[in-house]
């Protein structure tokens, strides 16, 4: 398959790619070639595949970058540690996390592609004691939480009024369990930050990713991604084992 990868650069997206490599053709996507320096210590410099620079604000650079592929994988978000980010006066969570998921979603749709996958964001305990199935929403109300709540019903709305097939993860806390560290290279364990039941190992989650990707059977669907057994009782993440196949591999014990 060919597949774009949408906000290749970071965190998440580097296990993507890395995850892909050798199975698929990949066009990766980020918004300049100075995004890769984050991750290049940890995940060394990715050079099997085509790399294109752009914002995905702008629908032409999305547009080319979904033309002549199979499969989007989007995980694409805003963020900055910048005073004022997620303000009542940034504007930018809006622009990235929803016109930028909007254009993905409407090329792929333009494209006919086979299948989207969206990186969405969820709880794994809900705060009223409630199961957290596909069509419970998180309840918090932060701009980042409202941000991605409106994804998930562009999702659904897109694959309603368009059929096109969708698949939505719902992580929440992104470690590494090889590498023993979070996503600002936090120490992982006793000395550190102490394992919870939200956790999940980033190429655990890169493999659902792919998985999701390569499916044709599901329409739509909205999973919970979690590498802990415990959050099988507090959310829907039974279902990506299931309806995926996938086997989550991170130790993620040995951290408490």
């Amino acid at each position: 398959m060919k597949i774009a990868v949408f906000g290749a650069a970071g965190w998440l997206g580097r296990a993507i790619l890395s995850n892909l490599t050798g199975r698929h053709e990949v066009r990766a996507l980020d918004l300049s070639p100075e995004v890769w320096e984050y991750g290049n210590d940890l995940d060394g410099e990715w050079n099997e595949g085509e790399k294109t620079y752009g914002n995905i604000v702008d629908f032409k650079f999305v547009d080319q970058g979904v033309e002549g592929m199979d499969a989007v994988i989007h995980a694409a978000v805003h963020v900055s540690q910048k005073p004022g980010d997620y303000g009542v006066e940034d504007d930018l969570p809006y622009l990235v996390n929803l016109k930028g998921l909007r254009n993905v979603l409407e090329s792929s749709r333009e494209h006919n592609l086979r299948r989207v996958v969206h990186i969405g964001s969820c709880q794994v305990v809900h705060p009223a004691g409630r199961f957290f199935d596909a069509d419970t929403r998180r309840p918090d109300g932060s701009l980042y939480a409202v941000t991605k709540r409106l994804q998930e019903e562009m999702c659904r709305q897109y694959h309603e009024a368009f059929e096109l097939p969708i698949i939505v993860l719902r992580p929440c806390s992104i470690v590494d369990s090889k590498l023993g560290i979070d996503k600002s290279r936090n120490k992982l364990g006793r000395e550190g930050v102490q394992r919870n039941i939200s956790w999940v190992c980033r190429h655990d989650l890169a493999e659902a990713c792919r998985l999701s990707a390569e499916n044709r059977d599901i329409g739509f669907e909205i999973l919970h991604t979690v590498g802990t057994l415990e959050a099988e009782a507090t959310c829907n993440v039974r279902k990506s084992r299931e309806l995926l196949g996938l086997k989550y591999r991170g130790d993620l014990d040995q951290y408490g």
